[in-house]
């Protein structure tokens, strides 16, 4: 059975959390599979908010099995809060959630060499949320990070030891000032990783594929927006991980071929958290309404988004690199009540009209070019049917259609999952 993969088409929070959680009653398997909790999905119903950093979102539905997988960093602090927060809902984590036993586990060190890094550069800081992400994937990559798996070793805290060693000389070579107490930490990191312990480690990739092999249906959880990708994201202004499709192959071990539907969610206008070239960025009164309607905060910090109108050049290239075959749009309902809809078609770059993402869009190399479209002023949040749009929006849908050459085949309304058009 083909692996189904979903992912943010922007600079992430597009909304992938409420879709997942939509969409999870035709699977039987949600395995994220890249990210930490420097993600926030969003849920909504029943009148209750939730938060998502690490666990999949389709831990809410009594039938479905979700995966942490390989590519995904994990810190059990912060794992930890989750669990306790699902407590009430009396979910069996222990035969819900699996995960793998090559995931990387984030230590307290590694947040504070995040704080330290990001301290050294000033002005020049990348806006990272200060989860330790980064870190974590360099020991990775440096082949020094401890796995899940490490866990169930009898060494396992000697090698502990040796790596928060090292990394504290890191931290003094910053020469930074960064208050802690290690000690502190370590009680509650600890503390964290027995409530780890007692859940169920997997090879992921052979559950995966044993899955595959007996008709199971999956859905791969991407985190963060294909913009943030490390690779084809805004460098250095990105995510320390493969947000793209690829990466669900290497973060889930899925064979490139045993990938079906690539589903990409993104808004009906744009955003972003943190630093970053942001070409279609506002600053003025409809850039406020964006942020205040559409509650633009962000989900793990807290931060306030940057709010723009849709830059269809950048959405362009992440259909393109991902190999999108259905798209969601979220958010229509804030877009009501503008009387006129701008898209941002093409860019002027560097004094020639290009219709593609260039290697450098900061301010001084590029700005947008935009064609404009009728708003509409009809209220969105009640509609279910997507014969109750106003033919405004479904102009700017079938605008997108024909530009993005790929069908739109949800259209989100509001926060709740029962706000969801089916197109």
């Amino acid at each position: 059975m083909a692996v189904d993969l979903l992912l943010g088409l922007q600079w992430g929070d597009e909304g992938k959390g409420k879709i997942v959680d939509v969409l999870t009653k035709n699977y039987d398997i949600i395995a994220r599979f890249q990210g930490g909790p420097n993600a926030g999905h969003t849920l909504e119903f029943d009148g209750i908010k939730h938060v998502l950093h690490t666990i999949p979102s389709g831990i809410f539905h009594k039938n479905a099995i979700n995966i942490v997988g390989n590519g995904v960093v994990i810190d059990p602090v912060i794992f930890k809060k989750e669990l306790d927060n699902l407590d009430k809902f009396n979910i069996d984590i222990k035969s819900k959630l699996f995960i793998s036993r090559k995931a990387h586990l984030i230590l307290p060190t590694h947040r504070l060499l995040d704080a330290a890094s990001e301290a050294s550069k000033g002005k020049a800081k990348i806006g990272s949320t200060l989860k330790g992400i980064g870190p974590t994937y360099m020991d990775k990559t440096g082949r020094n990070g401890i796995r899940v798996g490490d866990l169930e070793l009898e060494d396992w805290k000697e090698k502990y030891r040796a790596l928060a060693d090292k990394h504290e000389a890191m931290i003094a070579f910053y020469d930074v000032d960064i208050q802690y107490n290690l000690q502190e930490l370590e009680t509650e990191f600890f503390e964290a990783v027995n409530k780890l312990k007692s859940l169920t480690f997997i090879d992921s990739e052979e559950y995966i594929y044993q899955a595959q092999k007996n008709g199971k249906t999956i859905l791969a959880e991407g985190a963060q927006g294909s913009l943030l990708d490390i690779d084809f994201g805004t460098y250095p202004f990105v995510t320390s991980s493969n947000t793209t499709a690829a990466g669900a192959c290497t973060g889930l071990g899925v064979a490139p071929n045993k990938i079906k539907e690539v589903l990409g969610i993104f808004k009906a206008y744009t955003t972003r958290v943190g630093s970053g070239p942001f070409p279609t960025e506002l600053f003025d009164e409809d850039g406020d309404t964006m942020g205040r309607v559409g509650n633009e905060f962000g989900a793990t910090t807290g931060r306030k988004r940057r709010c723009g109108w849709l830059d269809l050049v950048a959405l362009k290239y992440a259909v393109q690199v991902n190999g999108v075959t259905q798209l969601m749009m979220m958010k229509a309902d804030v877009l009501s009540g503008f009387k006129t809809i701008k898209v941002c078609t093409a860019y002027n770059y560097r004094g020639k009209v290009i219709n593609h993402l260039p290697y450098n869009i900061e301010p001084e190399n590029v700005t947008p070019v935009y064609t404009e479209m009728k708003g509409w002023d009809k209220d969105l949040t009640n509609l279910s049917s997507a014969n109750d749009l106003p033919k405004e929006l479904t102009d700017y849908i079938n605008f997108l259609e024909k530009e993005l050459e790929v069908p739109v085949k949800i259209v989100s309304v509001g926060p709740d999952r029962t706000q969801t058009i089916h197109m």
